[in-house]
């Protein structure tokens, strides 16, 4: 019975040595092991061998991502002005080893550090800027942690500001000034429409003149040419009808019948001033005066003639 009972502890013995001498470290996680209270090595993830009772696990890490949400504070601005200011921090563990003894507690002193950051980089800027200028304000805050994290083992990724919230008087004269500037710039749209407008007007104006007077200048041209070619075809018409009046002469008997047409002409200019009642008409005294009128038209008709 001693022997059996002895034979079960050995084998529980051996059992638990055998169960604590195996480690299963997961993915993205780095386990700290202590041989004797002091430092020996990190486990990297899998299934791992130490020595039991001996070696022990201090500390387990995890290599992930962390999002850290730091507590909203008070900042003060370069222009005197409260501002309450959340934001969050994200850091990685780089260094298990440093993580684990180079700060008793790691989150704590990231958190505190970047809260005294924020206020510093806050501090030296105004009011206006610090809602300008969030991306420097970001980038500022990590540079100052990640400097002092490194003998942490922590690496600061990034700092975003999540709010940032100013009194409520400020917030009030905000406001006031927001929408004083929409109103300024409502006017001012409406000013530059106006002043668009008269420009279309004028615009508009301006092409219409200079089309009306184009118009009356194109008439103009056109009616000067019309004219000019009713004058021409008048001319041409006159000219034609003198020279076939001059060849008609030049024919056997065309003297006798210009004779006998200005004959007719002075004849019938004689009957229009006799017809007229109010007109006193002198006769000539013998018809030799008449062949004297005749005779003359004949000499300026023969000149024209040797003129043509």
């Amino acid at each position: 019975m001693d022997k059996t009972y002895i034979a079960l502890v050995i084998i529980v013995i051996v059992a638990v040595f055998i169960i604590r001498s195996f480690k299963q470290v997961p993915q993205q996680n780095a386990w700290v092991v202590e041989r004797l209270g002091k430092y020996h090595s990190t486990l990297a993830p899998g299934l791992k061998l130490i020595i039991p009772f001996i070696d022990k696990v201090a500390y387990k890490h995890s290599l992930k991502e962390i999002p850290l949400d730091v507590p909203s504070q008070v900042c003060i601005t370069r222009d005197n002005t409260q501002l309450q200011v959340d934001g969050i921090l994200y850091f990685q563990v780089t260094d298990p080893m440093r993580a684990s003894y180079g700060s008793s507690n790691y989150i704590m002193a990231v958190t505190q550090l970047a809260q005294t950051s924020l206020r510093s980089v806050i501090g030296k800027l105004e009011l206006d800027k610090t809602f300008e200028e969030r991306d420097i304000i970001n980038a500022q805050v990590v540079q100052a942690i990640d400097e002092a994290a490194l003998n942490w083992g922590v690496k600061v990724l990034r700092y975003e500001i999540k709010d940032l919230t100013p009194p409520a008087e400020i917030l009030r004269s905000m406001q006031a000034q927001i929408t004083a500037e929409r109103e300024k710039r409502a006017l001012i749209a409406a000013s530059e429409g106006r002043r668009q407008e008269q420009i279309n007007i004028a615009t508009g104006e301006r092409e219409a003149f200079i089309a009306r007077s184009e118009g009356e200048k194109q008439a103009q041209i056109n009616n000067a040419q019309g004219e000019a070619a009713a004058i021409m075809a008048v001319a041409e018409a006159t000219a034609q009808a003198i020279e076939r009046v001059a060849a008609a002469i030049r024919q056997p008997g065309g003297e006798q019948a210009v004779q006998l047409k200005v004959a007719e002409k002075a004849v019938e200019a004689y009957g229009k001033v006799a017809a007229d009642a109010t007109t006193t008409l002198i006769v000539p005294s013998n018809m030799t005066e008449v062949s004297a009128l005749i005779g003359s038209a004949m000499k300026m008709v023969q000149t024209t003639q040797r003129t043509v």
